[in-house]
């Protein structure tokens, strides 16, 4: 659960870049920010479902 959450936060550091860019209207970076988002999208869920079993495995 933790290493999932520690990508998480690479994730969101590695694009802090690309976010500047595309708010400056720059479209390729505009791809890689879309590109990473759908990333961090399906991470989340799978840290969202290890907690999940977590939470079951405990009661």
């Amino acid at each position: 659960m933790l290493d999932t959450y520690r990508e998480i936060k690479t994730l969101i550091e590695s694009v802090d870049d690309d976010i500047q860019k595309a708010a400056g209207g720059n479209k390729a970076a505009g791809t890689r920010v879309r590109k990473d988002m759908q990333q961090l999208k399906a991470l989340a869920q799978q840290l969202r479902v290890k907690v999940l079993e977590d939470r079951s495995t405990e009661g």
